[in-house]
């Protein structure tokens, strides 16, 4: 009973402070000229991965590497087909060309290079551990400073007029700066708590079915550490705000893995199970997926059928996990 009282706390403050987030985070995009899209990838991004990184943190340094690496690519594919998914149904995504051309890239980029880390056994044949070292995750975190320093210097002029929407071009009231932060602080912090009071209970009731470290860490902490970037998501998709949504996904996905596995591996190498080492093939084909979906029948453009279909792909390989667990 506990259990279920705190499940339903942490999505009411999950819920509120995606508000918050979203909310604020425009108001700081308007006032200081920056992109919807760079405030999602950075501010939006990183902030919504913060319930992934203590949870992989803490399990690197409990020598949990299933749990840490399954976290991880479990939440970039519940943030791939899942959320953009249920995202695009309330409002279907426009992909910009810097969208195309270099930021989906990037996250392809991110998810290729894990992929290529921790799939020793590929390279070196059957029988090798499929091992994330130190010196990968010191390249990774080097990876994730290029990408934010990429992301601001190449933030011009040009690029907020591509990124902006119909809304950023209105009159718009006097911007409080301070306001704005409390409400981003605010925001973090309801995601944060609630998602922590969300993970601890869903994984005492799974615990309680008697599910494996590998497929927890895979579906319901995954699940339910990204639940801050699902909430946050739909608030900004029912504001008209699709490119922060995109944003979020993107940032989170490349954060998730360049920040939170490289730090995670420097502070004590992951070695991952074949359960785990499998989710790193399946979240790479999301986000290859997510970039082929700029070239279907709507260009440029994430339309509902789409998302019908991530929504269905993520729901087959929940099953498919189940199933071979």
């Amino acid at each position: 009973m506990i259990d279920i009282l705190l499940f339903i706390a942490g999505i009411a403050l999950i819920l509120f402070g995606a508000d918050r987030l979203v909310e604020g985070a425009s108001g700081i995009a308007r006032r200081f000229g920056l992109s919807e899209f760079l405030i999602g990838v950075t501010i939006v991004g990183i902030g919504t991965s913060m319930p992934e990184l203590v949870v992989s943190f803490i399990a690197a340094i409990k020598g949990s590497a299933d749990i840490t690496v399954g976290n991880i690519t479990g939440s970039n594919i519940f943030n791939s087909m899942l959320i953009l998914g249920v995202t695009s149904l309330i409002m279907p995504i426009a992909f910009t060309k810097t969208n195309i051309k270099r930021d989906i890239p990037i996250a392809m980029f991110a998810a290729l290079l894990l992929l290529l880390f921790g799939m020793d056994s590929l390279i070196a044949g059957k029988g090798t551990p499929n091992t994330i070292s130190r010196t990968e995750g010191i390249v990774l975190l080097l990876c994730f400073v290029a990408f934010m320093v990429m992301s601001f210097k190449l933030d011009t002029i040009e690029g907020h007029i591509e990124y902006s929407t119909p809304e950023d071009n209105q009159p718009t009231k006097p911007v409080n700066v301070w306001i704005n932060i409390l409400y981003i602080a605010g925001g973090l912090f309801g995601l944060i708590f609630g998602g922590h009071l969300f993970v601890n209970s869903a994984i005492s009731i799974a615990k309680d079915l008697g599910v494996s470290e590998a497929i927890i860490a895979i579906t319901i902490m995954a699940g339910g550490t990204s639940l801050p970037e699902l909430a946050t998501c739909i608030v900004a998709a029912v504001k008209k705000r699709g490119q922060m949504a995109l944003g979020n996904i993107l940032g989170s996905n490349i954060s998730n893995i360049f920040l939170i596995v490289g730090g995670s591996a420097v502070i004590r190498p992951l070695t991952l199970s074949p359960t785990t080492s499998s989710s790193l093939i399946a979240s790479s084909v999301s986000i290859v997926l997510i970039f082929l979906s700029a070239f279907t029948i709507k260009k440029k453009v994430l339309d509902r059928w789409e998302g019908a279909i991530f929504l269905m792909l993520y729901i087959a390989y929940i099953v498919y996990l189940t199933l071979n667990q």
